[in-house]
């Protein structure tokens, strides 16, 4: 039997293209005709992704789930030579990722089902499917609640895929203004600036475009963020872009000042893995009638709070952030903070 095209692309690791043509028709069934089809080695195009499968990439992931998910038969199918994918894979040296996808078998994989399968086998593809759900529900509180509570190369990576595609997702469904929507498209072009050059490699249309485009009609909010360039967001301060764009909001010049420093000092704890601060426990006891120990137990609370955003991914990466909840408590003695507190250990 003749290769189809699938086949082809595969055999030139042409990931991007099988995602495209997987993608291209609605007709289901003939894909799937497409992955049971055997060519002149008896393979199917399964057996191809194995074979060429060395290095890891999120849409060579992609098509491995959904090639299984269009014939989990193929798991166990043995191409002439009497293999199959799973042996082709591990010969080959194939990326982790796809041997221990191949390595489920055919009743584990229609367990799992194929939104499963991709959260274990392609998380960002996943995500990125997620993020952009809630964002077409216009559930921002479930895009915010998970940039702050997963690691930050997987949320860097989730606004790189596909050439920033999720960025540009957020441009078309735009046309209703709200803050949460404001702070979210400002929270990702931070993460990653460059996703404002990425284009749609069919319409070259990068994410301003997109949101100005008559179909799309984006808020003038949202148009005003996406008309910033990868070097404004990367020499400007976030809580400037907060309150630069969200004014209403955001106008608290001290507190962010201060918010600023405590965020970049927790960042750099971050990267530089540092550890624990050592806290004196029996300190929560000390009666604050003095000045000196009202402070003291400011830096105390400074401490446990630092603690608690080097452990937390995303804490004090935005206003939510508990950095910001405790700047604001009027029952911490003033000037003395955790600005202060912050320099003095720097």
């Amino acid at each position: 039997m003749a290769a189809n095209e699938h086949h082809e692309l595969l055999k030139k690791r042409d990931w991007p293209d099988v995602v495209n043509v997987m993608n291209a028709t609605t007709d289901v069934k003939m894909v799937r005709r497409k992955y049971k089809e055997r060519d002149e080695h008896g393979r199917l195009p399964h057996h191809w992704m194995a074979a060429k499968a060395q290095t890891h990439t999120h849409a060579l992931a992609y098509v491995g789930v959904q090639s299984i998910c269009l014939n989990l038969q193929a798991l166990t199918t043995r191409d002439n030579k009497g293999e199959t994918p799973i042996d082709i894979a591990l010969r080959s040296r194939a990326c982790a990722e796809i041997i221990g996808l191949l390595s489920l078998t055919t009743e584990e994989a229609r367990s799992l089902g194929g939104k499963e399968m991709l959260r274990l086998y392609a998380p960002v593809v996943y995500w990125r499917n997620e993020m952009n759900g809630w964002n077409q529900s216009r559930s921002y509180a479930d895009c915010h609640k998970w940039i702050n509570e997963h690691d930050d190369e997987l949320v860097r990576e989730v606004l790189k895929y596909n050439n920033s595609e999720l960025l540009r997702c957020i441009a078309c469904h735009s046309h209703k203004y709200s803050d949460s929507l404001v702070f979210l498209a400002l929270r990702m072009i931070h993460r990653h600036p460059l996703s404002l050059k990425g284009t749609n490699t069919q319409l070259g249309l990068n994410a301003i475009q997109v949101a100005e485009h008559p179909q799309f009609n984006a808020c003038s909010e949202i148009r005003n963020v996406l008309r910033l360039t990868p070097e404004d967001i990367s020499s400007t301060p976030f809580p400037t872009l907060l309150r630069q764009h969200l004014p209403k909001q955001f106008v608290d010049e001290e507190v962010f000042g201060t918010y600023n420093t405590a965020c970049q000092f927790i960042k750099h704890m971050k990267y530089d893995k540092a550890e624990l601060v050592k806290v004196d426990t029996e300190l929560e006891l000390v009666d604050v009638e003095a000045d000196g120990e009202a402070e003291l137990l400011v830096l105390h609370k400074g401490m446990l709070l630092l603690n608690r955003c080097i452990q937390e991914p995303g804490a004090g990466d935005g206003p939510t952030s508990a950095v910001l909840d405790f700047l604001r408590n009027k029952e911490v003695p003033q000037p003395y903070g955790i600005k202060k507190a912050l320099i003095e250990i720097a």
